[in-house]
């Protein structure tokens, strides 16, 4: 193969190459444990309920009889379940191809991790029109812990990061597409009017028509809240970007009413993207409509005249049982070994132990042998991508930087509108919908000390060598961590050397 060649198929080389080390980390050994690691047990045990009795069925008895192949513990009374179903369906989507195992479980959700690893280097190679900075990206993602423990188990965070980033992706691809129908027009308009580059265009820009990129996003955010309802932040916070997005570029072209073109334009999207949800969320609540067992299923029926009457008596019930779901989200104050605080889930603070089990059986070369899983994200990288976002931010209020904006968007998406909740029973866990675009902020500081503006696109030496360095120590700290992520059987000592901080205990 020619070195020609290879450049013509760098993109899809470098995205091969994410795509295999983000699988190595999250396919291998998914069998293990043998056990229903932490949320697993509402998670997976409800998807097979799925499967069975087409909706959610009550358990009753021991949760380790599920992993055994008992599942007499499952009744035909629906089960009060707090979140949205898309996520679930994924997970009884595994267990119909693989079977009711670890494996089948888990693996829709491994699958869909390695595709975000995938599409964070892609879109991390358009946003910084570099497949160098795309292929950091991706690596960095794929040896991120929190991306790894959360494909690998059958939670509903791991979904919701994914179809996050997936409209995140197609948001980015119709900016770029949608420049450059503006660009064509502005320059046919310029030579109409008979007008240099320069001076004002009049009006606010030429009509874009469908944008199919942008409705495709749409669904994509509207499957993440599906999966869960913070996945409406990510929508309103990136759809907003999307509309300066467009702002920017009508003024960069010189339209005189750049403001008003872009905000005008805005509505209809705005309409699609609340009907476009509507109508998703909705359909991805067919099992609940399509059988008579699922919870509050006939509440409208049972209770004549109250709730929203004006309803058809589905709609009804499902109205009541959403209002249900929200009270129980916002008064969960339970008291938990492992809530934490959001103000300090970007230094992972207070991260989760998803399993720690004691393995007499193991030969790890030591007398004690553990084997844990621990929902923590790679140290070196949550540390850095913090101080990166506070430069970032920086950079937006001081300097207008449209591309530090975009990147932080998603991280300020995912966690911002939680910290009022700090009395809840939250957990650092939930980070993973916006540890991508940690990912993305660390690789836009990175990429300026390598590449510093005063150098118009050329390399530094000193911050190619600091940026080298930066990156070798997380490789190395993630091989640390690593059996960590994937409950590989340790020597209790090597446990012990992991819990740098005393929270992490």
């Amino acid at each position: 193969m020619t070195l020609a060649t290879l450049w013509r198929w760098r993109a899809a080389l470098m995205a091969t190459g994410v795509g295999m080390l983000a699988a190595l980390l999250r396919l291998g050994s998914l069998s293990q444990p043998h056990a229903l690691v932490f949320d697993e047990v509402f998670y997976a045990r409800g998807a097979y309920s799925l499967t069975v009795l087409g909706f959610e069925g009550d358990w009753t008895g021991d949760d380790s009889a599920f992993v055994d192949g008992d599942y007499s513990g499952l009744t035909t009374e629906g089960d009060f379940v707090v979140h949205p179903m898309v996520g679930k369906l994924l997970i009884a989507l595994g267990i119909e191809l693989v079977g009711v195992t670890p494996v089948g479980w888990r693996i829709v959700g491994a699958v869909l991790g390695v595709a975000l690893a995938v599409m964070v280097a892609l879109i991390a190679r358009r946003l910084f029109r570099s497949t160098v900075w795309g292929a950091v990206a991706g690596i960095l993602i794929a040896v991120d812990g929190e991306a790894i423990v959360l494909a690998r188990t059958a939670l509903l965070d791991g979904f919701l990061a994914f179809f996050v980033v997936a409209g995140f992706g197609l948001l980015v691809i119709d900016r770029d597409r949608t420049r450059a129908l503006l660009e064509r027009e502005a320059a046919a308009d310029r030579a109409a009017l008979g007008m240099g580059p320069e001076g004002f265009l009049p009006g606010g820009g030429p009509r874009t028509g469908i944008r199919w990129w942008r409705l495709a996003a749409i669904v994509a955010f509207a499957l993440a809240a599906s999966t869960k309802w913070s996945g409406l932040y990510f929508a309103a916070a990136f759809l907003v970007l999307s509309v300066v997005w467009d702002a920017v570029v009508r003024r960069e072209l010189g339209y005189d009413r750049w403001l008003a073109g872009a905000f005008v334009r805005a509505v209809p999207a705005a309409v699609a993207t609340v009907v476009t949800t509507l109508v998703v969320y909705v359909a991805s609540w067919a099992n609940w409509f399509l059988t008579d067992g699922s919870y509050a299923r006939r509440w409208a029926e049972e209770h004549p005249g109250e709730g929203a009457t004006w309803l058809p008596d589905a709609l009804n019930s499902l109205l009541h049982y959403h209002q249900q779901m929200w009270t129980f989200h916002t008064g969960l104050t339970t008291e938990h070994n492992y809530m934490s605080n959001p103000w300090l889930w970007l230094i992972q603070w207070r991260p989760t132990a998803f399993y720690f089990e004691d393995v007499p059986d193991a030969d790890c070369g030591a007398e004690r042998c553990v084997s844990a899983i621990h929902a923590l994200g790679n140290p070196l990288i949550w540390w850095l991508a913090t101080a990166a976002l506070v430069w970032a931010l920086w950079r937006v209020l001081r300097h207008r930087d449209m591309l530090a904006l975009t990147v932080s968007m998603g991280v300020l998406a995912g966690w911002v509108p939680w910290l009022p909740y700090a009395y809840r029973t939250i957990f650092t866990f939930y980070s993973v919908a916006f540890a991508p675009f940690m990912v993305l902020t660390l690789v836009w500081a990175l990429r300026r000390i390598a590449q510093p503006e005063r150098l118009a696109g050329g390399w530094s030496r000193r911050g190619v060598l600091i940026v080298g360095i930066t990156l070798a120590a997380i490789l190395v700290v993630a091989a640390f961590f690593v059996p960590l992520w994937v409950g590989s059987p340790v020597p209790f000592r090597y446990w012990q050397l992991h819990m740098w901080l005393p929270t992490w205990v």
